[in-house]
């Protein structure tokens, strides 16, 4: 009886399932304003996960790729990091946010304009009241990422320009599909 339940509920229903979520793709939901206008609160979307993977089995090296919305989870020595939740415990949510910095860039903010490598970025995407919130000159090392919300108001999104760069263990997948509400269904807004 529980060798028939193993063989027939785990093995068959359980594991394919972590097998999917683990590897492959997992639903999620936004949260705050962080992403406005590319993404609303509520908004359901698909993550990629399997490139992830593969980046970290080196067959993706170019994953993440600038303009990507990533999953992620800020960095665990950050003040930002954690979270309280249901009977009080901590947790190190994940957040949404924009990748706009990679490995050996040097990412700098100015009067609202992003500049990576010396060079101002066309970010479409982005607020165009961005605050002037200003970040010095950063070089990214070696398996470092710099993530931005797309809604850049003072207040409104918690991102690299608090927290500092994210390491690549700490990101989990894409953003590859808007699933709900119907009338935003799609790949969200890119570069």
């Amino acid at each position: 009886m529980l060798r028939r339940f193993f063989r027939e509920w785990i093995l068959q229903a359980a594991l394919p399932l972590w097998l999917l979520v683990t590897f492959l793709v997992i639903p999620a939901a936004v949260q705050g304003r962080s992403m406005e206008p590319s993404l609303e609160p509520e908004d359901r979307l698909i993550i990629l996960k399997a490139e992830r993977w593969l980046n970290a089995w080196g067959l993706d090296p170019a994953w993440p790729r600038y303009g990507d919305i990533v999953v992620f989870k800020a960095p665990s020595d950050s003040e930002y990091a954690f979270e309280t939740g249901p009977f009080g415990l901590r947790y190190r949510p994940y957040l949404i946010k924009r990748l706009v910095g990679r490995p050996g860039d040097r990412i700098e903010l100015r009067e609202g304009t992003l500049y990576r490598n010396g060079q101002p970025v066309p970010e479409p995407y982005a607020t165009p009241d961005a605050s002037s919130f200003d970040v010095e000159p950063l070089t990214l090392g070696p398996g470092q990422y710099y993530l931005l919300g797309d809604n850049r108001r003072v207040g409104e999104s918690v991102d690299s320009r608090y927290f500092g760069p994210v390491r690549r263990q700490d990101l989990a997948g894409t953003v590859v599909l808007r699933f709900w509400p119907p009338g935003g269904f799609g790949r969200p807004p890119g570069p």
